[in-house]
């Protein structure tokens, strides 16, 4: 493991971030006065999922774990309790198919992980230098439109790293998507690992392709590289764990900027990755075999039937993901009436009730809370994507969830009719909100306009992942957000034209062009 020189590197040197789980209390009980916090205990406080918020002096962030975005109606109810007791009541959606909790008191965190547990939840190891939350396809196990139900590898991998030492001094975050569906739901080129469902050539057996050192953030989108490798379903965990702890060993762990696993590759060269992973791996990886997904990608929402007749899933659209502990509770009502007390996270920011009753789905959709989280939503609604923005981040340079719903019904007015759009908005360059994936992308910014400082967006079009994956191109720059309901339109328009024509050619310029002159 190579040492590092900056601060983060120095915390985890004096003490493994998984420590403090055994310190919490005490800390809890020492720093009701939050100020106090040494820094290096305010970090590590993250391996246990407990953000300090800037914006809200006092109040901390918790990230819930949701591996496979796999959730039920007894855990809904716990967190819906505590972020009414303890918190604000706001919880928020998140992109890697996680819950947040809101405004929670650094006192009540040893309280907070015990109810978890109770549920069988975890908060472990959600932020800094650890593996973030396991991604799957929403519908795994339900869908006929995959290869194969790959949520049991999952799981098999979040054992093996969860409160594992092993695992937990990476020299950045590692995030992964391990999925069968064959419709793209997952974002997995974006991820440090992703494994996609792939059929073996000469056998027909199903497995994963893999690919390694995809990124969002600082630095844009960059797609991850196949790694020329087909793996089983039943060594998929064991193998994804070999190259999580090859970037343990040989990510950088100077400038935090550049530890990502996108940058060890890029030194390195896939081939030497691939060649360094098989020595550890102790014998030949099988080459890549025929990737099975489609070109299409799906969100999930709405009413579909399952693979088991009788039954269908209703994936409901949550604008901006942003939820109160009513809506919990709800939630978990509706999964138990209707459902089988299950519940499914999207990586847009949505729902999905599943094992509905065909029979009662009429029902269902007559319920009031689906008027606000509805499956039939519009195009602009069920596309829109929004990172915390400035309510609670303090990198963020703008407020993304309200202008966000503003701007997606202005546009659902102007083109009713309009085909489905992604519109994903990032307050600041780190992207959580994975703008450069979008068909438009928002990037917060500030702006100077009549000499006052406004809110503003730098603007991207064409992001995609998928089996065609592109990294959205920057069109405009510091847009002030009061003249966005002017300039998207513009672009809309172009987007509906070139999809009409199936041609991409010269789009960028076209779009570009066209805004000169209805802006200027």
């Amino acid at each position: 493991m190579k040492p590092g020189n900056n601060p983060i590197e120095r915390h985890k040197a004096e003490k493994d971030g998984l420590d403090i789980l055994g310190e919490i209390e005490e800390l809890a009980a020492q720093h009701g006065g939050w100020e106090t916090l040494e820094a290096g205990d305010r970090e590590r406080l993250k391996w246990i999922g407990t953000f300090f918020r800037k914006p809200t002096p006092g109040q901390f962030m918790m990230r819930i774990r949701i591996t496979n975005g796999q959730a039920t109606s007894g855990q809904f109810r716990v967190l819906a309790d505590i972020a009414r007791r303890l918190g604000n009541g706001v919880l928020d959606l998140t992109t890697r198919q996680q819950i947040q909790l809101r405004a929670i008191k650094i006192k009540d965190v040893p309280q907070i992980l015990e109810a978890l547990r109770g549920v069988d939840l975890t908060s472990l190891q959600t932020g800094l230098d650890n593996i973030r939350n396991v991604g799957c396809c929403p519908l795994a196990g339900l869908t006929d439109a995959e290869l194969f139900d790959a949520s049991p590898a999952g799981f098999e991998y979040a054992e093996m790293f969860l409160n594992n030492k092993e695992f937990s001094n990476l020299p950045r975050k590692f995030n992964v998507t391990i999925t069968g569906c064959l419709e793209n739901c997952t974002h997995s080129e974006t991820q440090d690992l992703g494994m996609v469902p792939a059929v073996r050539r000469f056998d027909g057996a199903f497995g994963f392709n893999v690919m390694v050192g995809g990124k969002m953030g600082s630095g844009g989108m960059t797609v991850a590289q196949p790694l020329n490798v087909f793996v089983v379903p039943q060594e998929a965990a064991r193998l994804a764990a070999a190259i999580t702890l090859l970037f343990r060993d040989e990510g950088s762990r100077e400038k935090r900027t550049k530890n990502r696993l996108a940058f060890l590759i890029e030194e390195w060269g896939i081939d030497r990755f691939r060649d360094c992973l098989e020595e550890r791996w102790g014998q030949p990886l099988e080459r890549a075999q025929e990737d099975a997904r489609n070109s299409d990608s799906t969100d999930h929402l709405g009413v579909h039937s399952q693979n088991r007749p009788g039954l269908s899933s209703v994936g409901l659209c949550v604008p901006t993901g942003r939820l109160s502990s009513e809506h919990l509770d709800d939630l978990a009502r509706l999964a138990d009436t209707y459902g089988s007390g299950e519940l499914r996270l999207t990586t847009n920011q949505n729902v999905i009730l599943i094992n509905v009753v065909d029979a009662v789905v009429a029902d269902l959709l007559t319920e009031p809370l689906l008027e606000e989280f509805s499956p039939n939503s519009n195009s602009f609604n069920r596309g829109l994507v929004t990172c915390t923005g400035t309510d609670y981040c303090n990198l963020a340079l703008i407020e993304t969830k309200r202008i966000g719903r503003d701007l997606a019904a202005t546009m659902a007015k102007q083109f009713p009719q309009g085909a489905p759009v992604t519109m994903y908005w990032s307050g600041c360059p780190a992207g959580c909100g994975n703008h450069h994936a979008a068909d438009i992308g928002f990037q917060g910014a500030k702006a100077r306009v009549d000499g006052k400082i406004v809110d503003a967006v730098n603007i991207f079009v064409g992001g995609r992942t998928g089996t065609s994956p592109k990294t959205g191109e920057k069109i405009m720059e510091l847009v002030p957000v009061a003249e966005l309901g002017e300039v998207v339109p513009v672009i809309l328009q172009d987007l509906y034209a070139r999809r009409s024509k199936e041609s991409d050619g010269g789009a960028e310029s076209r779009v570009v062009m066209v805004l000169a002159g209805s802006i200027n």
